[in-house]
């Protein structure tokens, strides 16, 4: 009774063992009364053991590998050797965020593999096999794409897997076996609802939020808008623009900085950064002053403070996101049986020149 958790799973890994060496096969049913646990419990053991080489699933139980159960597998795995990190994007955002899971990595003797999908891939699985079967991945930090039909598939497979994974910016997801998702989040409601304070501070009344397509983050960023400016005491406003991008962000954005004038907005939050710096090229060149005619935040903070002015920007906290990734990975490893933690991070604020008090737009 005085064992840990992490003993008791050690434990009941080594009873398997035996099983298996003894009689070549083991039944979940009779796992279960043998050591009275749950056959979820005993499915997910299976799942990681068959990971790890130690046996191979079968309908309703398990059977030792071909030659045997290698003496070299007879532990359970406790550490992790190499890491594979799949984000949609591997230039904006992310790299910080693999900065962070590369920092634990490195100081756990892990190493890391990187691949980049997009927000447009359908199905990441294929890529998520290539990187298990060909580079002997044996854990995941991974932000799937959440647009797709195939989005819950993807986070069935990781299961499916039985290797230790974590959903990096993503809201962990119930599969059909009842096991939720480990995660780690930026709280981008409390970034949003964080700027439209400091408009209000600043003593905006009449304030906007400007974002592109629908996103994950963005999802969040307008989640927290609204109360945030209704907890702030301010009159808020939505916008649609173009990504920057495009040909047609010019004419979006033109479209938006009349409505500005004409609904009195005198202070903004834009998302992301290069929408923000463009936007302002925009109100610059219309003969405005930022903060002068009107304030402006941007969210991400990855190129924000290259602005002239600099911008006010919501940073999320990206390098210890990735840090906080591997680390549930290390926890997972140690006690297979705790319950599913997600970790939530709170953005920061770096009040730069593009923020004062209102003016007027004329």
């Amino acid at each position: 009774m005085n064992e840990s958790i992490a003993q008791l799973a050690a434990s009941r890994r080594q009873a398997i063992l035996r099983t298996l060496s003894e009689h070549g096969s083991v039944r979940i049913a009779s796992l279960a009364d043998e050591l009275g646990v749950t056959p979820v419990t005993l499915r997910r053991d299976l799942q990681q053991m068959e990971a790890q080489g130690l046996l191979v699933r079968v309908h309703g139980g398990a059977v030792a590998p071909e030659g045997g159960i290698p003496p070299s597998l007879e532990q359970p795995r406790t550490t992790i050797q190499s890491v594979g990190v799949l984000v949609p994007s591997l230039s904006y955002y992310w790299p910080s965020v693999l900065a962070g899971v590369e920092e634990r990595a490195n100081a756990h003797g892990a190493r890391v593999l990187l691949r980049g999908a997009s927000y447009e891939l359908q199905d990441e699985r294929p890529v998520l096999e290539r990187m298990v079967n060909r580079d002997g991945v044996d854990a995941f930090v991974v932000a799937p794409n959440t647009n797709t039909p195939h989005a819950g598939d993807v986070v069935e497979w990781l299961y499916d897997t039985g290797l230790p994974f974590v959903l990096a910016e993503r809201d962990a997801v119930m599969p059909t076996d009842g096991m939720p998702a480990e995660s780690v989040t930026t709280d981008h409601a409390l970034g949003a609802a964080m700027a439209a304070h400091h408009l209000a501070e600043l003593g905006h009344r009449r304030v906007g939020l400007i974002r592109t397509e629908d996103s994950p983050t963005s999802r969040k960023i307008v989640a927290g808008w609204g109360p945030g400016c209704e907890s702030a005491g301010v009159a808020s406003h939505q916008y649609l623009v173009a990504d920057h991008r495009t040909p047609s962000f010019i004419e979006s954005a033109a479209g938006v900085l009349d409505r500005l004038r004409d609904d009195g907005v005198t202070g903004l939050l834009v998302h992301a950064d290069p929408e923000a710096l463009a936007f302002v090229d925009l109100v610059l060149a219309r003969g405005l002053s930022v903060p002068g005619d009107l304030s402006v935040i941007a969210y991400d903070d990855e190129t924000a403070h290259l602005g002239s002015p600099a911008l006010t920007a919501i940073r999320p906290p990206r390098a210890e996101l990735g840090r906080a990734a591997f680390d549930l990975l290390l926890g997972r490893l140690a006690d297979p049986d705790r319950a599913a933690h997600r970790v939530t991070l709170s953005p920061s604020i770096n009040r730069r020149a593009s923020t004062a008090a209102p003016g007027r737009m004329s």
